[in-house]
């Protein structure tokens, strides 16, 4: 492993963001998702389906009477799905992102509140979970495979590093910290614990992250092993269903690894090469792998993380950067199988596949995972969230016919309208937690070089060249491709080298600094300038920025003779509000180089460019014939008006489409 690539990522503490597309989205994130989700969190959303998740815990803390006044599903006292606790701990990281880069001292005290009542809840022991605390802590490590309690219990390590980082405050690190004693006294590889590991990841990546600021061995050593036990065999989630029913562990060891695709537990992480099963999963999985991978110097693991990575951004990633085809199982299914209407892409997985991205990242210096957070970020994440921050996706399909939506089953799933809230609410808190955290997926600082992997306009503070230099980054990304970057260096002057990545999209570039062409060398998509830097040096990037039409590789066979649009990062798409019904019956009359209309448009969708050019579009037809001969002369020329793909579903419903006939 070439450890000199390695870099780390700044924190969002140290890197504040002012950014003409990113700062109202941040902004709207902490004014009004955050304290939103919050209502939420505590049922006082008219309309939403219930959450019971602070009430849990008040129960679990008895702070709250357990009467079942939620009805049936109440499951004496604790009301929601296994994982309710996990909501409570992403609005927890959400908030610490908020409060890293705009202190409120309203924010902050609902915050510590909420805290107060989580960490009442625990027990002696450590433990921390409201499911089994009202139900029965006897039933607590019985069914790792299923309940979730290592999910809970990663995200809410997730939050309290968060936000030790935003605030300084101890309170939820150290329970965590007892918490995570209280995990690694009952499993691990020792005589006597529980060789088990999560039935949904998440703690991997948690324990790591935990690990950067205890220093504490026993933290990574835990994750390391939940990532060294998965898959093997015998299998442990068939000898635990086995315990749990009475048998012995022996019952269970014949069981196939067929059982376990959808928790990636089918076969050890070293030898899988093909992302499987529930997507969400998959991603946590990888993304805590890749950790794991710097953290110890692991070279299986990181050739594990490369395959995995191929397999997902060059077969099974959609156009958005969404991933997981199939509703059945919010799962992966085989390459190059990416079908628009019945897309499953869920939010989550977006985000995860943005973890995975940004760990690969720090591995090392390659444009292509920067590309494919980047792609993320602006299409398949931000389209979970509506643009005033008040509904959202669960799904994100690449292409919606409001009918279908509600009369075929086998799209039932897909939603043309974004929902208030959900029984299962794992997308929206997620959505806010990475917009609120975007400080930290900017710029990575290496042994002897600083990356910029997304450009984001902000200001970041780092050491490089034995200063404290300051980076100034302004840009109108993603309308403009052009960016300005500053330095400023105590002491006048520092060496070292600075990188920037050329995003795949662009076929061209040019980079001055102080006004003249700048000599750069190139590697990996990146291109890199070393030299002793100045307070007041400037470069000035400007990547060429025109309308691409996208074609999918001939084994998509959804796609086959399609086309897409793609403007920079964003992915585009038609909707009914600007093209009418029946989108299915235009053609893009490719290539239209010639009619293309590029226009920033202020007052559309919050301020977006739109993309116009002369298509074509099938004309009427007899409803009473099925069928007919085949003629050009069946098509007019329509005027085709195309909308980022992150803004649709924002005006009245209708149908969407990101892929038409060429």
């Amino acid at each position: 492993m070439n450890t000199t690539e390695h870099s780390e990522f700044l924190s969002f503490k140290n890197v504040h963001i002012h950014d003409t597309f990113w700062t109202p989205l941040m902004e709207r994130v902490r004014t009004k998702v955050i304290p939103y989700q919050w209502e939420a969190l505590n049922d006082h959303v008219p309309g939403a389906e219930p959450s019971g998740c602070m009430r849990n815990f008040k129960i679990a803390a008895q702070l709250a009477r357990p009467e079942l006044d939620y009805g049936e599903d109440s499951s004496a006292g604790h009301y929601g799905f296994v994982f309710q606790d996990s909501d409570a701990a992403k609005w927890i990281e959400a908030a610490a992102g908020a409060l890293a880069w705009h202190p409120d001292e309203a924010l902050e005290q609902t915050v510590d509140g909420a805290i107060d009542i989580i960490c009442n809840a625990q027990q002696s022991d450590g433990y921390l979970n409201t499911y089994y605390i009202i139900k029965g802590l006897e039933g607590r490590f019985t069914n790792l495979k299923d309940n979730h309690e290592l999910y809970c219990f990663g995200h809410f390590v997730e939050a309290a590093t968060a936000y030790y980082e935003a605030t300084g405050k101890r309170k939820l690190l150290d329970a965590m910290i007892r918490y995570t004693d209280c995990v690694d006294r009952h499993i691990g590889p020792e005589e006597g614990k529980l060789h088990g590991y999560p039935g949904h990841e998440i703690a991997e990546m948690a324990l790591a992250r935990l690990y950067g600021i205890t220093k504490d061995e026993k933290h990574l050593k835990l994750a390391k092993y939940f990532i060294d036990e998965r898959g093997k065999r015998p299998y442990f989630f068939a000898q635990e269903e086995c315990r749990r029913n009475g048998g012995t562990e022996s019952d269970g060891m014949d069981k196939s690894g067929d059982h376990y695709h959808y928790h990636q537990a089918h076969k050890p992480v070293r030898e899988q090469s093909a992302a499987v099963g529930h997507a969400v999963r998959a991603v946590y999985l990888y993304s805590g792998t890749a950790d794991i991978a710097r953290l110890t110097g692991d070279d299986a693991l990181l050739e594990a993380c490369r395959r995995l990575w191929d397999n997902i951004v060059k077969r099974q990633m959609y156009i958005t950067g969404a991933v997981g085809q199939s509703v059945h199982g919010e799962a992966f299914t085989f390459d190059y199988d990416l079908p628009n209407d019945t897309a499953y892409g869920e939010t989550c997985a977006s985000i995860g596949l943005a973890f995975f991205a940004r760990r690969m990242a720090s591995l090392a210096p390659r444009a292509v995972y920067g590309d494919t957070l980047e792609r993320a970020l602006f299409n398949g994440i931000i389209s979970g969230m509506s643009l005033d921050g008040m509904s959202f996706f669960y799904v994100n399909p690449l292409e919606a016919l409001p009918e279908s939506c509600g009369k075929d089953q086998s799209r039932r799933h897909v939603k043309f309208e974004r929902q208030k809230w959900f029984a299962c609410a794992c997308c929206p808190p997620n959505v806010a937690r990475i917009i609120a955290s975007l400080g930290s997926y900017v710029h990575s600082v290496g042994d002897d070089c600083v990356y910029t992997h997304l450009f984001v306009g902000s200001e970041a503070k780092f050491v490089a060249g034995g200063k404290n230099v300051s980076l100034k980054l302004e840009t109108g990304y993603p309308w403009r491709g052009h960016v300005d970057i500053s330095f400023t260096v105590d002491g006048g002057e520092a060496e070292f080298r600075y990188g920037f990545r050329i995003p795949g999209w662009c076929a061209s570039h040019t980079v001055a600094l102080n006004g003249d062409n700048a000599l750069c060398t190139e590697k990996d998509g990146f291109a890199y300038i070393k030299r002793e830097w100045r307070s007041g040096d400037r470069l000035t990037l400007v990547f060429d920025m025109p309308v691409t039409f996208i074609e999918a590789n001939p084994h998509v066979r959804e796609n086959a003779g399609k086309m897409a649009l793609m403007r920079g990062p964003l992915v585009y798409c038609l909707e009914e509000a600007d093209n009418g019904k029946e989108l299915f019956r235009l053609r893009a009359g490719f290539p239209a180089h010639h009619s293309i209309k590029v226009q920033y448009e202020k007052d559309l969708l919050g301020g977006v460019t739109s993309v116009s050019f002369m298509g074509r579009k099938l004309k009427g037809w007899n409803k009473d014939d099925l069928y007919r001969a085949a003629s050009e002369a069946a098509y007019e020329e329509k005027d085709l008006r195309w909308i980022p793909y992150y803004a649709w579903a924002n005006r009245d419903p209708g149908e969407m489409a990101v892929w038409i006939n060429k």
